[in-house]
């Protein structure tokens, strides 16, 4: 599966990630993505999103 968006070297700033098993994750609970996408458009409460950017590490 090709990754959507490219992993950085730097963390994203300002976002938190604590699922070790995402290929973006870095240690400290970073995310290495360069971008980040949340989904649904319509959510109400946060029970409703998901990361689409999550992709399993290999």
């Amino acid at each position: 599966m090709q990754p959507r968006v490219e992993k950085r070297h730097q963390p994203l700033s300002g976002v938190k990630c604590v699922v070790n098993t995402c290929h973006f994750y870095g240690s400290g609970d970073h995310c290495m993505a360069s971008a980040i996408e949340v989904q649904p458009r319509n959510a109400q409460s946060s029970e409703q999103t998901d990361c689409a950017t999550f992709m399993p590490e290999r």
